[in-house]
């Protein structure tokens, strides 16, 4: 019964290992998931299909038509006969014909036409991209985000040790009476305090985790732990990448401007079309014709099915051309509108470009600005951390109060969490101008 025991806490424990292993994700892990299952995601695939299927009926439409008609039609009394002439009989008949047209010219407006549908296509697509981008940019952001905070975390599990540490040496120094009561109280509430903010922490971490599940459409019931990757060391003397020359590669290679680009170029397209407006249009025509006739309950010889469709059909070809004269100013205002088309696709395009600028060096400015903090809480920590171990060595012997000492150690823990912020907000805005630049993002 013990062995029996023992092999099945044994594949439980293996079986908790595994499900944890599976259950912790990488940021890579993240975005793979949420461009998959993402709504957004999937309703703009749908979009591109739709887009897709245009430029599809757009290449069709130079095809010719073909169209059947079959009618069958029942005369009572006084009617016309096959032969054109009235007669007082009840009569059937059964009628059809097929056609085709085939549009031979329209001033280009079928081959524009599709040209304008290709670009719409391929503007769809860089949004696509775009829509990519934000989604992952806004992961990343969530991912750092819930590293950060676990990393608070234990800034307030060390601080909270440190404190219960200094709790057990002043209880003993109170019990020798070397020490009032009251410095134990103090401290004692200090350590509330500090496991109040742990709680405010470890929520933040929840919000955190909750927010990125959100992001991958993921039911909370489905999660999991990120996992912690080797952050890059950021250094005093680290160089960055100018906004300038990533804002002169971004130009080239963010979707958002591929696609104001493409959506100017498809309303130069829809200006060609307004203008083949103008000229004229020929199409030819098929067509094919044949009936059949029978004169209800009548023992009068008549043609058989057969004889009719023979001698009843007929065909014919012939050309159509179309030319306008004068049709209410239509295609001089519609050549005008396309114009005014042009011109605010082309204000659009500027906008997306200097919109791209001031996210560059506003990224640009905040990293630098995140690096010159870390510079600075880097050299605070180090001072801090002296200074309270100071503070402790006094409070230890007497030569300080509680109130002095807890002060200290507040410190030390402000400028420990402006470290941490300073890092992670520098990452961040890193990652945002390799983006930019072209660079994936990895952590």
């Amino acid at each position: 019964m013990k062995n029996l025991f023992a092999l099945f806490l044994g594949l439980l424990l293996s079986f908790s290992t595994t499900t944890f292993a599976q259950s912790s994700w990488s940021l890579q892990k993240c975005i793979d998931y949420a461009l998959e299952n993402n709504i957004q995601i999937q309703q703009q695939k749908l979009n591109n299909q739709y887009y897709q299927n245009q430029v599809s009926q757009a290449k069709s439409d130079r095809l010719p038509n073909l169209n059947a008609n079959l009618s069958n039609n029942y005369s009572f009394g006084r009617s016309l006969n096959a032969d054109n002439v009235y007669e007082s009989v009840n009569s059937t008949q059964l009628s059809g014909y097929l056609s085709s047209n085939l549009t031979l010219f329209n001033g280009l407006t079928l081959q524009n036409t599709i040209d304008q549908y290709e670009l719409d296509f391929q503007a769809t697509m860089q949004d696509f991209e775009k829509a990519k981008d934000d989604l992952v940019l806004n992961i990343a952001a969530s991912y750092l985000e819930i590293l950060f905070a676990e990393e608070l975390v234990e800034v307030s599990n060390a601080q909270i040790e440190v404190t219960q540490q200094q709790i057990n040496r002043t209880q003993q120094l109170v019990n020798a009476g070397s020490l009032a009561r009251g410095a134990l109280l103090e401290i004692e509430a200090q350590l509330a305090q500090e496991e109040l903010t742990l709680v405010n922490r470890e929520n933040s971490v929840q919000l955190a985790y909750l927010t990125l599940y959100q992001l991958l459409e993921l039911p909370i019931s489905e999660s999991f732990k990120v996992e912690v990757p080797k952050l890059p060391e950021i250094k005093a003397n680290v160089t960055m990448a100018n906004s300038y020359d990533v804002f002169k590669n971004a130009i080239n290679v963010r979707p958002e401007i591929k696609a104001s680009q493409l959506r100017v170029e498809s309303a130069r397209k829809q200006l060609e079309i307004a203008k083949g407006n103008r000229y004229p249009s020929l199409s030819l025509g098929l067509n094919y014709n044949n009936q059949y006739y029978e004169i209800m309950n009548s023992d009068l010889p008549q043609k058989s099915f057969n004889d009719q469709l023979k001698s009843n059909s007929r065909y014919g070809m012939g050309l159509n051309l179309s030319i306008p004269i004068f049709n209410k100013f239509q295609i001089k205002n519609g050549i005008s509108n396309a114009k005014l088309q042009v011109a605010d696709y082309e204000y659009r395009l500027q906008s997306a470009r200097n919109v791209l600028r001031k996210d560059i060096e506003q990224a640009y400015t905040n990293a630098l600005a995140a690096l010159n903090r870390y510079v600075s809480s880097e050299k605070a920590v180090k001072s801090t951390e002296e200074a309270f171990r100071y503070t402790e060595e006094k409070f230890n012997v007497g030569m300080v109060n509680s109130v002095e000492y807890n002060q200290s150690k507040n410190n030390l823990t402000v400028a420990q969490s402006e470290l941490l912020q300073a890092r992670y907000e520098y990452i961040f805005r890193t990652k945002i101008l390799d983006f930019y630049n072209g660079i994936p993002i990895e952590l």
